[in-house]
């Protein structure tokens, strides 16, 4: 009996096991997530740097038109949630939408919070990445993401054993390509140095035959 109260809570909304994440370690998972990545957001902008993914077009689009990250990056993740709805389930929808909702508003305050007088585009490439990707971890150890790309990465693991980092990286590598058309040779190789870190980051950290919350 004493083992059973070990593995879960009695209290409703805040029960937890070694199988499943409460709604209480949920919400504050995607919140916190949403925050590491919209910060890491703000560091690659400060920078004039790009992402891969749909971060990365989200991006391109700020850069060509006149539109905001976060309205660009909202909109280019309504297609992908009916493949997380069907493939990967409602909870990790509506989780996945509240993450990609979160972020996309908090990229639009951050600026206004925090300024950077000066960032070495290297820097920001590493730091920002680190952040995205430390972010875009905690989202996938609640059954969430940031919708887009990542949505078809998770998939692909799940369905075919592909690491999600490296599933990532290479929809991210095509993405990048297309930034030739907007940024400087400088701003790309940096901006390539943020998605390595970024997807390097969740390779070596996230795997589901280590981590099997759910």
């Amino acid at each position: 009996m004493a083992d059973a109260a070990d593995k879960k809570s009695p209290i409703g909304f805040w029960a937890s096991s070694t199988e499943k994440h409460s709604i209480i370690e949920d919400i504050q998972g995607v919140v916190a997530g949403s925050m590491l990545a919209a910060l890491g957001v703000t560091m690659l902008a400060a920078a004039h740097l790009l992402i891969g993914g749909t971060a990365g077009l989200g991006f391109l689009l700020r850069y060509s038109v006149d539109i905001s990250f976060g309205t660009a990056f909202f909109l280019l993740n309504l297609p992908f949630y009916w493949l997380a709805y069907k493939r990967l389930g409602l909870a990790f929808t509506v989780k996945t939408f509240a993450a990609v909702a979160l972020t996309s508003v908090l990229t639009g305050i951050l600026p206004k919070l925090i300024t950077f007088d000066s960032i070495e585009p290297i820097t920001a490439a590493l730091f920002g990445g680190l952040l995205i990707g430390c972010g875009m971890l905690v989202l996938f150890r609640h059954r969430a993401s940031l919708g887009g790309f990542g949505i078809l990465a998770l998939y692909l693991q799940d369905r075919l054993g592909w690491r999600a980092g490296f599933v990532q990286l290479g929809l991210d590598c095509v993405v990048l390509f297309l930034s030739f058309f907007v940024a400087s040779p400088f701003v790309i190789a940096c901006s390539i140095v943020a998605a390595v870190t970024l997807n390097l980051t969740l390779a070596i950290n996230h795997r589901t035959d280590r981590y099997i919350v759910r």
